[in-house]
């Protein structure tokens, strides 16, 4: 028989993906205020100088750094669960 799951259960996780150079896989970084974090990314992208990013994170990543002339897009996805 099928579990019955009461949508008021269901919550909802926004995480920011990085996609850098080279890579197959983006960075999933979670942290407590994901609008900021995508708008201070997509900053260091207008900007031509190489400028090193340093991050703690709340997910499986705890802290992360890469090069800010390295990120080929960024994207934020939000993600339900029980």
């Amino acid at each position: 028989m099928a579990q019955q799951f009461n949508p008021q259960n269901i919550k909802k996780k926004v995480s920011v993906l990085v996609f850098l150079k080279g890579s197959t896989a983006p960075l999933v970084l979670y942290v407590e205020n994901p609008q900021e974090l995508y708008g201070e990314l997509t900053q260091l992208m207008k900007t031509a100088s190489n400028v090193l990013i340093e991050k703690d994170t709340q997910g499986p990543i705890k802290r992360v750094c890469f090069a800010a002339n390295q990120i080929a897009a960024i994207a934020m996805q939000e993600e339900q669960y029980v």
